[in-house]
């Protein structure tokens, strides 16, 4: 399989798991998950200076939807945080240690 390729099949998977984050869809998520790994695996061996423009413009895409995917799943995460200390009648059930923050961007 071609860089090109992979990372066309990259794109639809992302473009996938947005439509299945967007209609909660565990197990097409779940295969989303596995396919990208797969391809992640191929693309790890891949030097930058191999790409030429057209392989260069899909990783820009890939990226660009891979950020949309992120803050997708971290707006899911809040909501369902926010439901679970609802139902529980406590706030920050999953908040973890003080002093142990997650980075940025997660």
């Amino acid at each position: 399989m071609t860089t090109r390729t992979a990372l066309r099949q990259m794109l639809a998977l992302l473009e996938g798991e947005r439509q299945a984050l967007a209609a909660l869809d565990i197990d097409r998520i779940t295969n989303c998950t596995n396919g990208k790994m797969e391809l992640c695996d191929q693309l790890d061996k891949v030097r930058p200076e191999d790409l030429d423009e057209e392989c260069l413009g899909l990783l820009d895409a890939v990226r660009r939807l891979n950020t949309i995917n992120r803050r997708l799943r971290n707006l899911i995460a809040t909501n369902v945080q926010s439901r679970i200390d609802a139902i529980a009648g406590a706030s920050g059930t999953y908040q973890g240690l003080p002093g142990h923050a997650l980075p940025q961007g997660f």
